[in-house]
């Protein structure tokens, strides 16, 4: 009986290292030898950003249905009729905006139905 050929027969097998075995390279200056670099990132994130966060994450939440065709509002006050119990901080939230735009569409506004 003749032994069929392994994959292994035709390719070399290559073994990767880990990620935590990798080296990290430095970076070297020309004049005064190895140089660390960091990057700072502005990480100031205002109240507004946070808030319109929290409200696309409601949006992309469908334990609250669809969010296509209607405000916020109108589908908080839909799944709250519906028993499914939406978060208050977010109907609070769009109450205290209720004349920013930003604030009472859905991510979804922009786009044709």
């Amino acid at each position: 009986m003749e032994r069929k050929g392994l994959i292994t027969d035709s390719y070399q097998v290559v073994k990767h290292k880990k990620k935590n075995e990798q080296k990290r390279k430095e970076v070297k200056s020309r004049q005064t030898g190895p140089v660390k670099v960091t990057r700072v990132v502005s990480q100031a994130v205002t109240k507004e950003e946070e808030e319109l966060e929290v409200l696309r994450q409601f949006d992309l939440n469908w334990h609250f249905g669809p969010c296509t065709g209607i405000t916020r509002l109108q589908r908080w006050e839909r799944a709250m009729e519906l028993g499914l119990e939406p978060p208050t901080s977010i109907r609070e939230l769009l109450l205290r905006h209720k004349d920013d735009p930003r604030f009472l569409n859905s991510v979804w506004h922009e786009y044709p139905i």
